[in-house]
């Protein structure tokens, strides 16, 4: 009743402006027509009895009034039709949209043609097919997210334990203490390449670009990790041409070889062997990181540059599926472009293209000599 009430007086309102409105057209009306037939009499000679102009005058007043009346009738079903009912469909849309379901979808209205309510109702579409990629993307991080960090968490949670009991034997505790730091190190680094990744998809790391040598960056972050391949007794394979520059933020690019060199380390069984070359091609500063790893499957490929995606062979070694997602997004930040080419039980060569520095775009970018 309380929602009937403020319907039907928004209905008494707009009939009492309505009659207003028509009573008075029709008034003037007749008064204009009265007077038009005064003045052909009083012209033309026409000789008009006051009965006859009294009734002249209520036909006209009665024409009017039912015409107006008429014309009020049609307007309003035309308003009901062409306007509140996709109103209301756009309405109803929306607020099943605020309660979170964006599988709602507004059907072709086709009513005042092609720039009238189907323009709202496909802007309304696409906004709510981007807010369920969105919402997906949203749940499928916080599961992804959800599921890397349970398994440290449960590593970190059973070695503690076990390093509680008094006579666990000091060769024992140290095994422990190994595989408690390692799971600390996979948990830092989840959180560390997830804050990155969300700073630069959220434009808060910005560029900072000089000219260097890329052959002595690659032969620094390379050499980083001769601990690692020396460990797993890999052969290392190099080919880099001098005097490559380029243009570009050297921290941001170090994060790409650092995970590139890491990932190939981790996907290559001992005695295996990993490679790097750099070389001009015209314009360009062409990388390629190459291993006798595992390899992926074209499945698995089309989706390895995505946040947390893992194939098959990646559940194998630990990771957190972030790594190569930020890699992408660095690369698209400097300009570059990355591919990958892999067959399973082959390896992989990961190809990074960098836009090259030229010796006249070099000697413009340094600064001038006091």
């Amino acid at each position: 009743m309380s929602g009937a009430r403020p319907r039907w007086r928004a209905w008494g309102l707009a009939l009492r402006r309505y009659l207003t409105f028509f009573l008075t057209m029709a008034f003037l009306i007749t008064c204009c027509m009265t007077l038009f037939i005064s003045q052909l009499q009083t012209t033309l000679g026409f000789a008009f009895t006051q009965q006859q102009l009294s009734r002249a005058a209520r036909l006209t007043f009665g024409n009017v009034l039912l015409l107006s009346l008429l014309c009020t009738v049609v307007d309003e079903v035309r308003r009901r039709f062409l306007v509140d009912r996709p109103v209301r469909q756009i309405v109803q849309a929306a607020r099943r949209i605020t309660r979170g379901d964006f599988s709602v979808r507004i059907p072709p209205l086709g009513i005042l043609g092609e720039d009238g309510f189907d323009v709202i109702a496909n802007s309304f579409n696409t906004l709510a097919q981007e807010l369920a990629g969105m919402e997906t993307l949203r749940t499928d991080f916080i599961a992804n997210v959800s599921h890397e960090l349970k398994t440290p968490l449960a590593v970190l949670q059973n070695y503690g334990t076990l390093l509680q009991q008094p006579a666990l034997p000091e060769q024992t505790r140290l095994e422990y203490a190994r595989a408690v730091t390692a799971a600390s190190r996979r948990l830092a680094s989840l959180v560390t390449n997830n804050l990155k990744l969300n700073k630069l998809e959220n434009q808060q790391i910005y560029p900072a670009a000089a000219t260097y040598d890329l052959g002595e960056q690659l032969c620094a972050c390379l050499l980083g990790f001769e601990e690692a391949w020396e460990a797993k007794d890999l052969e290392v394979e190099t080919d880099l041409q001098d005097g490559v520059f380029v243009h570009t933020d050297s921290e941001l690019l170090s994060l790409v070889w650092n995970n590139l060199f890491s990932n190939a380390i981790k996907f290559t069984a001992p005695g295996g062997r990993i490679g790097l070359t750099l070389r001009a091609w015209g314009a360009d500063a062409v990388v390629e990181v190459s291993d006798t790893g595992c390899g992926i499957s074209p499945e698995v490929g089309r989706h390895i540059f995505e946040k947390f995606y893992q194939g098959d062979t990646s559940h194998a070694t630990q990771g957190n599926g972030l790594g190569l997602a930020l890699v992408r997004r660095v690369v698209d930040i400097v300009g570059g472009s990355i591919t990958v080419h892999s067959e399973v039980g082959r390896g992989s060569r990961f190809t990074v293209t960098l836009r090259r520095e030229t010796d006249e775009e070099a000697d413009r970018t340094q600064p001038p000599s006091a």
